[in-house]
């Protein structure tokens, strides 16, 4: 005799519990996580040194001042190529596990250390000369100073138009002028119309030349300018130190014609000729004053440029 199996109507019923789900911070693997980051943060605590700071500080102020050693020279293409370079080789030999490439590197180093000084011996001389010259670290130039700057630049230009005096002043923007600037006679006074009068009187000193602006002071007159090599450039040669100029760099140069009294303004390898004073000096406005006190342009374009002075 066979016991029989219950049916399903006389089965017990069990009662079916909802599953419980737990939530990700209460699991065992968020919670370790947690601690983790916790340990982390207290070891990092445990070990920090006022001498640790100092260091990370001392290695900031190295870096910027060797940013502003190179800036404004054309030391600065050469060690942007050289970090470029660099940067390409260790990436190319991490990748590809390259031994050979990995061995030059790493005996490379400390040559490239030593070759840094020799390469931009000049630069580090400039600097410390500034530094030793001036005493003390100047702050970019506001707007209202520059506005200025525009106001003297073309009532000195006009006036010298008027008179049939010429002239070259340079305005140095993002793009440093210091190559030039060491083949003149180095000033460092506040741009002013009377003093670009005077700088550019007849049998002066300095007037057989060009005068280059920075921010709101004078840097230098009497400078050498490259001339254009461009087949169709003008055949003065004020405009073609100006056109040179504006070829290899940024700068915007005004330019007066001792011949015909004309105003004219290069800028982006380009020359825009024949200009009276509102618009001269609403050109200028458009070329050097920011839209803010913080930032500045980094090369607008000049509007219905010419070739050819008229």
């Amino acid at each position: 005799m066979t016991a029989r199996s219950p049916s399903p109507s006389t089965r017990p019923k069990t009662a079916c519990t909802p599953r419980k789900h737990s939530s990700p911070t209460s699991s065992p693997r968020g919670t370790w996580r947690s601690v983790g980051l916790w340990n982390t943060v207290t070891d990092a605590l445990d070990e920090f040194r006022v001498e640790s700071v100092i260091e990370i500080l001392s290695l900031a102020v190295l870096i910027y001042l060797v940013l502003l050693i190179v800036k404004g020279t054309t030391a600065m293409s050469l060690l942007r190529g050289m970090l470029i370079i660099v940067i390409g080789a260790v990436i190319l030999v991490e990748a590809l596990n390259l031994t050979v490439l990995s061995w030059l590197l790493s005996n490379s180093f400390p040559a490239l250390l030593l070759a840094v000084p020799i390469i931009f011996q000049q630069e580090i001389r400039r600097f410390l000369e500034r530094v030793g010259r001036t005493g003390r670290w100047h702050w970019p130039a506001g707007r209202a100073h520059l506005e200025s700057v525009v106001d003297a630049i073309a009532d000195a230009a006009m006036a010298l138009g008027e008179h049939h005096r010429g002239a070259i002043i340079v305005i140095e923007r993002e793009t440093g002028l210091e190559d030039y600037i060491d083949t003149g006679t180095k000033l460092e006074a506040l741009c002013s119309a009377p003093l670009l009068l005077s700088i550019f009187y007849p049998n002066s000193a300095l007037h057989d030349g060009a005068v280059i602006v920075r921010e709101d002071r004078v840097v230098a007159a009497g400078a050498v300018l490259p001339l254009s090599e461009r087949p169709d450039s003008l055949q003065g040669t004020r405009h073609r130190a100006a056109l040179g100029l504006s070829e290899r760099t940024d700068a915007v140069v005004v330019v007066v014609s001792e011949e015909t009294g004309g105003v004219s303004i290069a800028a982006n390898g380009r020359v825009i000729s024949n200009l009276d004073g509102p618009r001269l000096r609403g050109i200028l406005r458009s070329l050097i004053l920011p839209s803010s006190d913080l930032d500045r342009p980094t090369g607008p374009r000049l509007p219905r440029l010419s070739r050819r002075d008229n």
